[in-house]
């Protein structure tokens, strides 16, 4: 019989969902420096900029990140990359990359150092547990295309573990406490546990990409705009589509 605990626990460890594609993975779940260091030295390892833009490419390029990426964080990040020495600042001699800003900040432009290229393949090489949760996946996924592949397949099958534990978790939830919950908490638990599914189908799909050597495919649908990088999405879209929306991420459990 369902505890009162199993239905609290279930009515809490559940997805968020959102629109947003790659939120899920590193909107406002950012977990650890490391993952604000990666995000930051590779976009500047494409090319210097300053930081409203980095901002901006940080939004575009890994997601939404509101809350997790402010000013308030980004630019104390970047004191501390640059008093490390992993980055360098200058002031921008080009008008026409600056924003409209009165304050010096806003034309002071970043680039990364010789030692924080060094840096950033260090933590693009990482394969530990942090790169299987919801913040560390996504922005590691996002460098996938600098990553070698047998890093690329350690972390994807990390993941694949990582989320096969929280689908049985979902299970043994709706297991227990169902007969506790109220339609639409167990309604939201469903959805969840369908969500880690097709998470678990499409990661599936990806190791077996890498297995064998072959490049996963953007896929397409009529009227759909498409992103140069698709940012990992929960499940296995059917020839033609483009990926399905997945849940915002919400804490690991131990």
């Amino acid at each position: 019989m369902a505890t009162a605990q199993d239905a609290r626990v279930a009515r809490y460890d559940v997805p968020i969902y959102g629109s947003d594609v790659s939120g899920r993975y590193i909107g406002a779940h950012c977990e650890g420096v490391e993952v604000l260091e990666l995000a930051i030295l590779g976009l500047l390892q494409e090319a210097p900029m300053h930081g409203y833009e980095l901002r901006k490419e940080l939004a575009t390029k890994l997601g939404t990140l509101r809350a997790a990426i402010s000013y308030g964080t980004l630019y104390p990040t970047l004191k501390r990359l640059k008093l490390t020495g992993w980055i360098s600042e200058a002031e921008a001699n080009n008008d026409e990359i600056v924003p409209p800003m009165t304050s010096k900040r806003g034309r002071v432009v970043y680039k990364i150092t010789a030692e924080g290229k060094e840096r950033f393949a260090e933590l693009l090489a990482a394969t530990g547990p942090e790169t299987y949760d919801d913040a560390g996946f996504g922005v590691h996924f996002a460098f996938f295309s600098r990553t070698d592949r047998a890093t690329r397949l350690r972390i994807l099958e990390g993941r694949r573990r990582r989320v096969e534990e929280r689908r049985e978790g979902l299970r043994e939830i709706l297991t227990r406490a169902a007969d506790r919950l109220d339609a639409y908490t167990l309604e939201l638990q469903r959805h969840g546990l369908d969500a880690c599914e097709r998470e678990v189908r499409w990661l599936e799909e990806l190791i077996t990409n890498e297995r064998s050597g072959r490049t996963p495919a953007f896929r397409q649908r009529a009227g759909y705009t498409g992103v140069a990088n698709p940012a990992p999405a929960g499940g296995t879209p059917p020839a033609g589509t483009a990926p399905p929306e997945p849940p915002r991420p919400y804490s690991d459990r131990p």
